[in-house]
């Protein structure tokens, strides 16, 4: 779930407010620009967005509107270091400026860098102590640092400020489950439902912390009480299965996952690099090496769930074209920052692979399989979309003892048994090419035990007397009966 971090001046995207541009101008005013850039930065619009926040600025180089909006729209997608390099011109401007302070600190928190996103939050609270945000956003870092104490404290003094914010009380909540006090965790979570009844990673916490008392029938009840409060939706139902590990699902709905991870598309790569210890995107890379041909840009490549594109930039190299899919339009915002994919494509994977036959030479995936049970129709899209002799890589959490079959966590990601995978593989006739046991991540502290599977589509395409005389795969002929 997110954080619950804010903007200094409280938009964390660009105000509603505005009129449209009139499109039959053909030059504009810079408060009429702004607003038509405003118009396209809330449309998703980004790129004619940010033509329009430069053009203002070429004219008005101070003007802090247009700094501010164009260092959101670079900090949306991960352009961290061009974000930091605007505000720091609204800083020169105004080094009174808190709410810049606040701003930088979230760039500097989204690259990881929690000592001077500190810094910069303690700026912002020296020049405007009551500012409840720069208060809140301090105790996401100080979590991050492991400062559960000072995190507490600083969560109560913007709950001082802000009582009306269901977010603070959630990030509140969270410290305090962390920090063993599941009793104030309970209250604050509570507080944060009845402030915002659909807050989900609220009425998780609560159902968690109930859970962590070893009181387990009144978390099930957290979970009814929250169904009866929205029953049509489809995250709350997906949720209560994985708790009860009853009417289990064949995968997680599409709401849930995109859900999911547009709350946790701000830092997030921070947060599995930096307190995951997550690898699962080079343990990929290091199996495809040695099965791949010389990177050479020669192949057309699937990042499958490729959320903020951490496995991009090391396929890059290989690919001729480079797609990334997600459901989670947040991270694709990230993932299109990097700037190392041609296409990227917000949808669901089955359906995104079903409609591109005998397209790739590699779909790789990273702990997104995690999110199916069945995993039989993922399957068998992958092999229609891969070309012959095309190769699957992809990582997926180990069932452990249930050895032949699937089972959904209570934390929402589904686990396979080595069989049952195994069996799913050979029904969409793809051949293991290898398959072994790995470490993907640490959670509270344990090893998340995974399976790492490079499969192939018929023949082996890659395989080193099918190389040509550069190194670069042969591509097979095109069979006109297929």
């Amino acid at each position: 779930m997110g954080k619950g971090k804010t903007s200094g001046s409280g938009e964390t995207s660009p105000p509603a407010e505005g009129r449209h541009a009139a499109p039959a101008k053909v030059v504009l005013d810079a408060e009429e620009a702004l607003r038509a850039a405003l118009q396209l930065h809330r449309g998703g619009s980004l790129a004619e967005a940010e033509m329009l926040y430069r053009r203002i600025l070429q004219s008005q180089p101070d003007n802090l509107d247009a700094l501010h909006f164009l260092g959101l729209l670079c900090h949306q997608q991960n352009r961290r270091s061009e974000a930091g390099e605007l505000i720091r011109r609204i800083i020169a401007q105004d080094p009174q400026n808190a709410d810049a302070h606040n701003n930088l600190g979230n760039v500097m928190e989204g690259a990881g860098e929690l000592s001077q996103a500190e810094a910069c939050y303690r700026s912002a609270i020296s020049l405007r102590p009551d500012h409840a945000s720069a208060h809140n956003n301090l105790g996401v870092v100080l979590m991050a640092q492991q400062r559960a104490a000072e995190a507490v404290a600083a969560y109560r003094r913007a709950i001082a400020l802000a009582s009306d914010s269901a977010d603070f009380r959630y990030n509140l909540g969270n410290a305090l489950r962390k920090s063993g006090e599941l009793e104030a965790a309970g209250a604050a979570y509570r507080k944060a439902v009845e402030l915002k009844p659909d807050h989900a990673g609220a009425w998780q916490g609560l159902a968690r912390t109930l859970t962590q008392a070893g009181r387990r029938e009144e978390a099930a009840a957290v979970f009814e009480e929250w169904l009866a409060a929205d029953p049509g939706n489809p995250v709350v139902r997906f949720l209560r299965a994985a708790f009860l590990g009853q009417d289990l699902p064949e995968r997680a709905p599409d709401a849930y996952v995109q859900q999911v991870f547009d709350e946790m598309a701000e830092g997030y790569d921070a947060h599995l690099l930096e307190n995951l210890d997550y690898r699962a995107h080079q343990l990929l890379m290091n199996a495809l090496s040695g099965v791949l041909p010389p990177p050479a840009a020669t192949l057309d490549i699937l990042d499958a769930g490729c959320g903020t594109g951490l496995c991009g930039p090391l396929l890059r190299p290989y690919a001729r074209h480079l797609t990334g899919v997600d459901l989670s339009p947040a991270m694709l915002a990230k993932a299109a920052g990097r700037k190392v994919y041609d296409d990227l494509i917000n949808a669901e994977l089955a359906a995104a692979l079903g409609r591109k036959p005998d397209t790739y030479d590699l779909i790789c995936s990273a702990d997104t399989l995690c999110y199916f049970g069945e995993l039989d129709p993922v399957f068998q899209a992958a092999t229609l979309a891969l070309m012959q002799g095309g190769l699957l890589a992809f990582t997926l959490e180990d069932a452990g003892d249930q050895t032949s079959s699937w089972h959904l966590n209570p934390h929402g990601r589904y686990a396979h048994g080595r069989n049952y995978l195994e069996g799913a593989l050979a029904r969409a006739r793809l051949q293991i090419h290898s398959i072994s046991s790995v470490v993907l991540r640490t959670e509270g502290k344990q090893s998340v035990k995974g399976h790492l599977v490079v499969a192939g589509k018929d023949e082996k395409k890659f395989h080193n007397s099918q190389l040509g005389e550069q190194g670069k795969a042969v591509r097979p002929k095109e069979n006109p009966n297929v």
